[in-house]
C-alpha cells in the first residue's frame, strides 16, 4: 500500500485500541473503590478502635487534597490498559503481521501464546507473597510509632511487584526464542548456569523489598526452574537441528567440515580416437601456407 494508506490504517488501529482502553477505564472508574480494596488487601489495616502502634497494623490514607482524584484516575487508567491489552495488542499485531514471513508469524504466535500465561503466573505469585512482604516491612516499625501509609504508595508498590514478577518470568521464554532463531545455543546457556543462577538470586534479593529470604526464594526459585527447562529445551532443539543440518550451528565465516578421504578409481573406459579432418589427413590445411609442428598441423 502507499504510505498514506499505511498511515490511515495505523490511525484506525490506534483508534480502536484507545476506544477499548477508554471503555474499560470508564467501567474501572465505577468500581474504583472495590479495586482499591482488592489491591490494598495485603496491608493489615487497623480496625475500628485499634490504634497503630509499631507493626501491629497500618492506616491507609490520602496525604494531599488531590490524592483521591489522582489515585482514582491512575488506578482506572492502569486497569483499562491491562484489561484491554488483548484488544490493543491484536490491533498492533494486525498492523505488523502483513509484513512478516510465515516462519516469523509462527514464532510470534508461539511467543505470545507462552508469554501471556508466564506473565500471569508471575503476577499471581507476586500477589500471593505481597501480604508476607508488607507484614515484614511493617514489623520494622519501632514501638510507639504509627504506620500511616499513603494509598498511592501502596498501589504503586503492589503494581511494581506484579510487573517485576511478571516480566522476570519472561526471561526463560526470551532464551528459548534466541535459541530457536539461532542466536544462542543450548550448550552456551548450559555453560552459563552458575553465573545465571547466582544473578537470579541476587536479582531476587535486590528487587524484593523484604529483608527475609521468603521473597527472594519466591522469585528466584521459579525463575531458576524455568531457566533449567529452557536450557533442556534448547539442547534438544540443537540436537534436532544438527541431525537435520550438520552445518546449522556454523557461523557465516566458518568453513564446514569436508571429507577429503581419497576414493578408489574404477577401471578406465577406453575412448576411441576422433575422426581426422580431411585437411589433417592430406596435410593441406591452408594450401601452401600449411605448416606442421611436431607432427600437428595448425588446424589442430
Amino acid at each position: 500500500m502507499p504510505l498514506v494508506e499505511h498511515l490511515r490504517e495505523l490511525r484506525n488501529r490506534l483508534a480502536k485500541g484507545l476506544l477499548a482502553i477508554a471503555a474499560v477505564t470508564v467501567v474501572a472508574l465505577v468500581y474504583s473503590e472495590d479495586l482499591m480494596q482488592f489491591l490494598t488487601k495485603s496491608v493489615p489495616k487497623c480496625g475500628p478502635g485499634v490504634t497503630s502502634d509499631g507493626g501491629n497494623c497500618a492506616i491507609v490514607s490520602f496525604n494531599t487534597l488531590m490524592a483521591p482524584f489522582s489515585t482514582t484516575i491512575q488506578l482506572s487508567l492502569t486497569t483499562g490498559l491491562v484489561i484491554a491489552s488483548p484488544v490493543w495488542l491484536y490491533q498492533l499485531w494486525a498492523f505488523v503481521a502483513p509484513g512478516l514471513h510465515r516462519n516469523e508469524k509462527k514464532y510470534t504466535y508461539a511467543f505470545v501464546g507462552a508469554a501471556v500465561p508466564l506473565f500471569a503466573a508471575g503476577a499471581y505469585l507476586a500477589y500471593l507473597i505481597l501480604p508476607i512482604s508488607v507484614k515484614v516491612l511493617i514489623s520494622l516499625t519501632p514501638g510507639g510509632s504509627a504506620n500511616i501509609l499513603s494509598l498511592g504508595d501502596v498501589l504503586d508498590f503492589t503494581l511494581r511487584m506484579v510487573l517485576v514478577f511478571g516480566i522476570a518470568f519472561e526471561l526463560p521464554l526470551v532464551l528459548v526464542m534466541l535459541n530457536l532463531t539461532g542466536v544462542l545455543s543450548g550448550r552456551r546457556m548450559a555453560r552459563w548456569w552458575r553465573g545465571v543462577i547466582m544473578g537470579v538470586f541476587i536479582f531476587g534479593a535486590v528487587i524484593t523489598p523484604t529483608t527475609d529470604p521468603v521473597g527472594m526464594l519466591a522469585l528466584a526459585g521459579p525463575i531458576t526452574v524455568l531457566y533449567l527447562a529452557a536450557v533442556g529445551f534448547s539442547l534438544l532443539n540443537d540436537k534436532r537441528r544438527r541431525r537435520n543440518n550438520p552445518d546449522a550451528e556454523l557461523d557465516d565465516d566458518e568453513a564446514s567440515q569436508l571429507d577429503l578421504t581419497p576414493e578408489t578409481v574404477g577401471q578406465t573406459e577406453p575412448v576411441g580416437a576422433t575422426r581426422a579432418l580431411p585437411e589433417q589427413a592430406t596435410g593441406e590445411a591452408d594450401g601452401a601456407r600449411s605448416q606442421r609442428l611436431n607432427g600437428f598441423d595448425d588446424i589442430t
